[in-house]
């Protein structure tokens, strides 16, 4: 099977382990993956901060960078909610260019909806947890894939290992835009989520959006709290023996 890789502005920024763990994953069972070299950002940034025309830009080059692909894969619920939820409605003035985001649309999955809904594969039984773990939900994975099947995956992996959080799909805060422009506020989310994560007994972290982990991450490395954030793409490359595990920064 072909798939193309959507690695994502803060996933090639911020987290290129998070995309090396994916292909490594998408090759393991049985996929020839691409990269298509000329996709840049989706333009969510812009579209959410009220740029219509700079976002339409910026869909128009994914879109082209991904014709000819029938799976378009990617880490971030995110920006998979951008181009299926709001590139048709961008482009629905253009009756060309809708066709084609609406095609696009179509094809493009987060990773584990990919797995499970295209490849069928069972990911539970093949995730090897050691330690307690517990599970931020990103908000802009709703629509994507629920909580309560991220929920319920970790929890058949784990069994008692999983430690729910109180309140896993409250906003940490972060929001993109919204973190720069009502820092104080952001800044309090964060630190509810960290001391909702904290109760929870987990020093393992799942989050699959590079912005909440960019935003909870370098909350607990400035509050010195002890806790690893992965993605479930790098906790099953982990556990299938294709990335390393990764050490903490206390040596833990």
């Amino acid at each position: 099977m072909r798939v193309a890789l959507f690695v994502t502005c803060l996933t090639d920024t911020f987290y290129p382990r998070v995309g090396v763990a994916v292909v490594r994953v998408l090759r393991h069972f049985g996929c020839r993956v691409e990269f298509p070299e000329g996709q840049t950002c989706c333009g969510q940034p812009a579209y959410n901060s009220g740029f219509p025309a700079e976002a339409r830009a910026a869909a128009r080059q994914l879109i082209g960078c991904f014709e000819g692909y029938e799976h378009v894969v990617t880490p971030s619920a995110s920006c998979a909610a951008m181009v299926r939820d709001h590139y048709p409605e961008l482009l629905a003035s253009d009756a060309a260019w809708h066709r084609r985001a609406v095609s696009l649309a179509r094809r493009v999955r987060e990773l584990t909806v990919f797995l499970r809904d295209v490849l069928g594969v069972d990911t539970a039984p093949l995730l090897r947890v050691m330690e307690d773990i517990t599970l931020h939900y990103p908000c802009h994975a709703r629509g994507v894939v629920a909580h309560e099947a991220l929920a319920s995956l970790l929890a058949a992996a784990a069994g008692p290992r999983f430690r729910p959080a109180p309140a896993a799909d409250v906003c940490c805060g972060f929001g993109g835009v919204f973190g720069v422009e009502m820092p104080e506020i952001s800044a309090a989310m964060m630190q509810d989520k960290l001391a909702a994560l904290r109760d929870s007994g987990a020093r393992t972290v799942v989050c699959n959006e590079g912005g909440c982990t960019l935003h909870l991450a370098g909350g607990a490395h400035r509050a010195g709290a002890s806790l690893r954030f992965v993605h479930l793409a790098e906790l099953l490359a982990e556990s299938l023996g294709l990335l390393p595990v990764e050490p903490r920064e206390d040596g833990g």
